[in-house]
């Protein structure tokens, strides 16, 4: 429900001002997600909700071209951003036990992006499309990670279109966080 939470913040500083404190709740947008997914789960033949997967796919390229385009014009303003080789500095940064909880977070979430595995083997016969799905999300995933690191360095936050990264234009960052939601309604329905 992270999403969730990180659109409704976006909502708050936009509506308040980028300093403003957000004092909404999550439920209700937890209960929206919830009743989406009760409806779509309703229909008996997966096969007829194939359109979603589609609809899915085109708001995870959405979104991901929305970060990649804004990590290039705020890369674009200049220098501004510490960055290095080996990541945050343990010491001046982060501590050596934290450096070392990142990474293994991020080894989680590169396994976590990539927990279709499971059904690895059932899907051999689709080869060429695994194989093409694999490589345009890895090259996607791997640009916003690489021009998010060049646009904000060591200060990147978790998630550049929510965190405190980028404000404006706000429409752009609201179109971003909508085709997230779009997106998780969509992979929620093809995970479960």
């Amino acid at each position: 429900m992270y999403v969730f939470r990180a659109v409704k913040r976006s909502n708050c500083f936009h509506r308040n001002g980028h300093d403003a404190a957000c004092g909404e709740s999550n439920t209700t947008n937890m209960i929206i997600f919830a009743c989406i997914q009760i409806v779509l789960s309703q229909i008996p033949n997966f096969h007829k909700i194939w359109w979603l997967s589609i609809v899915a796919a085109v708001m995870s390229v959405a979104y991901a071209t929305i970060g990649l385009g804004l990590s290039i014009a705020k890369t674009a303003e200049g220098p501004h951003a510490r960055t290095s080789l080996t990541g945050v500095t343990v010491g001046v940064d982060v501590s050596g036990s934290e450096k070392v909880w990142r990474t293994f977070q991020a080894l989680g979430d590169i396994a976590f992006a990539y927990a279709y595995s499971n059904v690895l083997i059932e899907i051999q016969v689709m080869k060429k499309a695994t194989t093409i799905g694999v490589l345009t999300t890895t090259t996607f995933y791997m640009l916003c990670g690489v021009l998010g690191y060049a646009a904000f360095g060591n200060t990147a936050p978790g998630n550049f279109l929510t965190g405190f990264g980028f404000y404006d234009p706000f429409w752009l960052v609201d179109i971003g966080n909508i085709c997230i939601v779009v997106h998780l309604v969509g992979a929620y329905q093809v995970n479960t």
